[in-house]
């Protein structure tokens, strides 16, 4: 089902750092996870949920982002003429999914400065927010779900996963009332990046959210918080404690995800991806097993 009025934001400005050198030339969005830059599947993810209309909020250096998903004549060009059905089709996969539109950040200033600059291009409909870094399996819909709470109940929606309590910090956590719907929940506050004994619950902030045009005119106010940045998190805090503004929900997702912000994370990820794909897991699998033996 097309939902042409919802729209995806995807800030795509961070410079990547804990990639380097990988990063120094090649936007971290762009690294391949098995044979696809970690940003298709995202794109994938929002195609999937009905969305075909992709807002990139794009940095520096960040050209290849928006080659990937243009199209390339001399390239399809040369696999037409090797007879290589299989590989063009790939490659023409990337250029169709979506329409993809590039805007600049400026100066970056924060998730909740990028989700900001979408604005004008979103207009006053309810939009999703979707993060490279989170990578969610496409055998477990989450966008989808997130929509639906949306449409039925018209508030802001969060995706949740319940971590370790030790790594809370890493994360914005919510403190939650519960629902009808053991998977439904209330956020009645957020705290980004709390210390472990701070945290409310272990219920963390993953990168995708359902929101709806009121968050701009939060954000339009919205003080730098952590690192200097103005955060996202505090956005929707503002929300959630005003009676004024719609409810925010969260949506836990109990399904795979696959964080690529990571260099051990990333690895990670492209070895289950892998390991799952029936043209290489096959030879993968067993491979993985002997390896670990000999460790």
């Amino acid at each position: 089902m097309e939902r042409a009025k919802i729209k995806a934001v995807m800030p795509v400005a961070g410079l990547g750092t804990r990639f380097l050198p990988a990063t120094k030339a090649t936007p971290k969005e762009m690294l391949p996870v098995v044979d696809k830059p970690a940003i298709q599947y995202v794109v994938e993810e929002a195609v999937a949920a009905g969305i075909r209309d992709v807002l990139m909020i794009i940095g520096r250096n960040k050209n290849a982002i928006a080659n990937h998903f243009d199209s390339v004549p001399e390239l399809e060009g040369r696999l037409t003429e090797k007879g290589d059905d299989s590989r063009l089709g790939h490659v023409q996969r990337s250029s169709d999914l979506a329409d993809v539109h590039l805007l600049r950040q400026g100066e970056p200033k924060g998730l909740g400065h990028a989700v900001h600059r979408a604005k004008q291009h979103v207009g006053d409909a309810p939009f999703a927010v979707m993060l490279g870094d989170d990578l969610i399996d496409e055998r477990d819909p989450l966008l989808t779900t997130m929509i639906e709470v949306n449409e039925k109940r018209g508030v802001m929606v969060v995706a949740l996963m319940e971590v370790d309590p030790e790594s809370i910090s890493m994360y914005g956590c919510a403190s939650v009332e519960a629902t009808d719907d053991p998977d439904v929940v209330k956020v009645t506050d957020l705290v980004e990046k709390p210390a472990k004994e701070d945290a409310p619950s272990n219920l963390a902030i993953i990168g995708r959210y359902l929101l709806t045009p009121e968050i701009f005119g939060v954000l339009e106010h919205t003080a730098p918080g952590k690192g200097g940045e103005i955060q996202l998190t505090d956005a929707l805090k503002e929300v959630a404690a005003d009676p004024a503004q719609p409810d925010v929900y969260g949506v836990i997702f109990r399904g795979r995800r696959y964080d690529t912000g990571d260099k051990l994370d990333y690895i990670k990820a492209i070895m289950r991806l892998a390991a799952d794909r029936d043209d290489l897991g096959p030879e993968l699998r067993p491979w993985i097993k002997e390896f670990a033996a000999g460790l």
